[in-house]
């Protein structure tokens, strides 16, 4: 069941909570943040596994899945979806959080650590650059607009899935993302081509795991390097396929790393 709140500025927003530690634990809070066209359903094959060690509260991003869309003249921009994330951290009540982030979840991710590190225990970061300035994602929206949002995905879903990637998740994604509203969506990309914070990331603290697809055509694979450079300590892996939605597609994986990750690092 989700539950909701209503943001400094007046919008609902949907988040979840799962936690099956042990009941005479405290757990720490893991905060999941999706991708663009996502949701907090985007997680499902991630949650069992991790809340059996830690509390995982998940976010519906502005405009996305449950939450509330922005109207079209309302303010939209990445440092209110880092608000919306500190709003719900106090809400949960954690001081503190490992903080997990796909895509554009990851800069949401990533400017919290940046410009909050108190609030941010652990990093993770998936298929998740300094923004998306660097990208051909402005070439989507024209397209977008010709053939409409499940089209445009199903036609270049080369970029986000490999193809022995399971047919009925690559059908459910088509149908999930692009049940979007198209004009947000375009609202979004196109904000978040404006940003690349990559002078940035070298201000972030905490320990961090990159997770990069290799072959990335979404985001630059080389740009990893170089966080992986810029951020004292961080961890870096790569895997060896051309599919951005690496979060989706290979969800256990992800899981495996993310889990040992925390473990190395105390948690």
């Amino acid at each position: 069941m989700s539950q909701s709140f209503t943001t400094a500025d007046g919008l609902r927003l949907a988040y979840h909570v799962d936690d099956f530690t042990d009941p005479w634990r405290k757990p720490e809070t893991l905060l999941l943040l999706h991708a663009a066209m996502g949701n907090s359903r985007r997680w499902f094959q991630w949650v069992p596994r991790l809340a059996r060690r830690h509390r995982v509260v998940r976010l519906d991003l502005r405009g996305h899945g449950e939450s509330e869309m922005p109207k079209a003249d309302d303010p939209f921009s990445l440092s209110l979806l880092v608000s919306d994330a500190l709003e719900l951290l106090d809400l949960v009540g954690a001081e503190r959080a490992h903080i997990v982030g796909n895509s554009a979840g990851g800069y949401v991710s990533q400017q919290l650590a940046i410009h909050h590190p108190e609030r941010v225990e652990t990093l993770a970061l998936f298929g998740s650059t300094p923004g998306l300035k660097h990208s051909h994602a402005p070439t989507w929206i024209p397209k977008i607009q010709e053939v409409g949002l499940k089209t445009f995905l199903a036609n270049t879903i080369d970029e986000r899935f490999d193809s022995n990637a399971d047919p009925d998740l690559v059908k459910w994604f088509i149908e999930q993302a692009g049940s979007n509203d198209p004009a947000f969506i375009a609202r979004f990309v196109l904000h978040m081509t404006t940003h690349d914070f990559m002078e940035d990331v070298s201000k972030i603290t905490a320990p961090t795991l990159i997770v990069a697809a290799g072959k990335e055509k979404i985001g630059h694979a080389s740009a990893y390097q170089e966080m992986n450079k810029r951020i004292q300590g961080s961890e870096l892996m790569y895997y060896d396929t051309a599919a951005h939605n690496i979060c989706d597609g290979y969800a256990s994986r992800c899981v495996d790393d993310l889990t040992d990750f925390l473990k190395r690092r105390g948690h």
